[in-house]
């Protein structure tokens, strides 16, 4: 829904920022939470006016507000420990959330988990606050090895961090990247054949099918503990870290999604955005490939930052991790597609069906690629 201007300052008034709102404008296209940036008048003595973000939280993807506001809440309370104790600046290094006015809040809310973090309007609308880190820089893409060098760094650095964190988080998107939950839909969704469409993808399916048994002994491992439970962000794309102006990495943002998991889902989905070569949706398939140049480089990144904190199992699934994520993507497109489109937004009719085959194709790169994939992280690994 649309909120007024008014309505929008009633909003952030509920929250302890410094200095007083004076403006409050739309950001990015809000794909799943709607996002403004506030702006405040300069404080008289110090001559600061701070900015921040207000976000509304998409309570339809997020069941649990407050669960993830607690989560992002243990995050980042950890990793500005870590960034204090080694000389840096924690409200450039980390996201930094901001709290409710104590006096705003009634009893249920000060009583619920992270209830000082968030607001829900008359609506039922749930809000949150952080602080805008100035002179940042961020990159929709990552178009060149350099580039794709230090969003792995972010994400290592990041994941290393936190390696010694071990609080369980609480599970905000269920089985998110658990192929056993995923596979069951599946069945169902064939099952189903809502719209009528399994006869036509009959070759899309026997690929899934084919891979079917070697994806579940991937996740059986994790299953396990053989690959251990960490702190995952699930959304590793370069847009999520924030760079300075002379090109280093700050800090990693959006933690919305973040979860207990196996870190690996991460470098695995960081891959699959970084090193393709086509567009999620190409058409032209002869465009699609993986590079295993930027594979390289993602990876060289990632490791400088992380070696040292993963298991051996960890690392000797690392390369896998990347067909995993990217058979788990092929597999959600084309069950939208057989269910008639009612998960993800499309752009003509068969646009999760073209998702679902350029996702394939990039798996299939990968396959050829595998055992280079893998040799390239033994070498970065000594």
């Amino acid at each position: 829904m649309m909120y007024t201007e008014a309505e929008l300052f009633e909003i952030i008034a509920e929250f302890d920022i410094e200095g007083r709102a004076e403006t409050i404008k739309a950001l990015g296209p809000g794909f799943i939470n709607d996002t403004f940036i506030v702006s405040t008048s300069p404080d008289m003595t110090s001559g600061k006016a701070p900015r921040y973000i207000l976000q509304r939280k998409n309570h339809n993807v997020f069941p649990d507000i407050p669960g993830m506001m607690s989560n992002i809440r243990m995050i980042t309370d950890h990793l500005r420990r870590k960034v204090t104790a080694a000389g840096g600046d924690p409200d450039r290094e980390v996201l930094k959330v901001i709290r409710r006015k104590a006096d705003s809040m009634n009893e249920e809310e000060k009583s619920m988990t992270a209830g000082d973090l968030c607001y829900r309007d008359s609506n039922g609308n749930w809000w949150a606050v952080c602080l805008f880190i100035e002179g940042s820089v961020t990159y929709e893409k990552a178009d060149s090895p350099e580039l794709a060098y230090k969003g792995g760094e972010g994400i290592g650095r990041f994941q290393s961090m936190l390696a010694d964190f071990t609080t369980p988080l609480n599970e905000t998107i269920k089985g998110f990247h658990n192929i056993r939950l995923r596979l069951a839909q599946w069945d169902d969704a064939l099952r189903r054949d809502s719209a009528g469409r399994v006869r036509e993808v009959a070759e899309e399916i026997s690929r899934i099918e084919s891979r079917r048994e070697k994806m579940l002994d991937f996740w059986s491992l994790a299953e396990k503990g053989i690959l251990p439970a960490r702190v995952t962000h699930n959304d590793t794309k370069i847009s999520n870290i924030l760079f300075d102006k002379s090109g280093n990495v700050l800090c990693v943002i959006d933690l919305d999604t973040c979860m207990s998991s196996t870190s690996l889902n991460d470098f695995g989905d960081a891959i699959r955005s970084y090193a393709n070569t086509g567009a999620e949706d190409d058409r032209d398939l002869d465009k699609v490939s993986m590079s295993m140049e930027m594979f390289r480089a993602y990876t060289s990144g990632y490791l400088s930052q992380r070696k040292n904190t993963l298991t051996d199992e960890e690392a000797a699934h690392l390369a896998f991790s990347a067909l995993y994520i990217t058979y788990e993507q092929v597999l959600r497109f084309l069950m939208d597609y057989i269910d008639g489109d009612t998960y993800y937004k499309t752009a003509y009719p068969e646009h999760n069906l073209v998702r679902a085959r350029a996702q394939n194709k990039l798996l299939l790169s990968m396959e050829e690629q595998f055992d280079e994939m893998k040799a390239v992280v033994d070498e970065l690994m000594k």
